[in-house]
């Protein structure tokens, strides 16, 4: 008998997503955390949250330009952008 064919999308080739700066950043930050020495920006409150950590390790990644891919919200907002213009361009 033949094998079916699964049709659909095809797998991307895996690649990493995060450098290993950006890796680096998260270790000494979540160091930082667990020493009671972290603290938040403009406010300088203490963080305690492990997920505010991790992000503020990749914000300052992507600041010093490591490989850290986009904000979920900067993406959105740049596929609403992309969706007004085309509307604009229609009428």
């Amino acid at each position: 008998m033949a094998a079916k064919k699964k049709a659909g999308r095809k797998k991307k080739a895996s690649r990493k997503k995060y450098g290993s700066s950006a890796g680096k950043n998260v270790e000494r930050v979540m160091r930082e955390r667990k020493s009671g020495t972290l603290r938040s920006g403009r406010s300088k409150k203490k963080v305690k949250s492990r997920k505010q950590a991790i992000a503020i390790a990749l914000s300052e990644s992507r600041a010093a330009g490591a490989k850290v891919p986009p904000r979920k919200k900067a993406k959105k907002k740049a596929k609403r952008k992309t969706k007004r213009k085309a509307k604009r361009k229609a009428t």
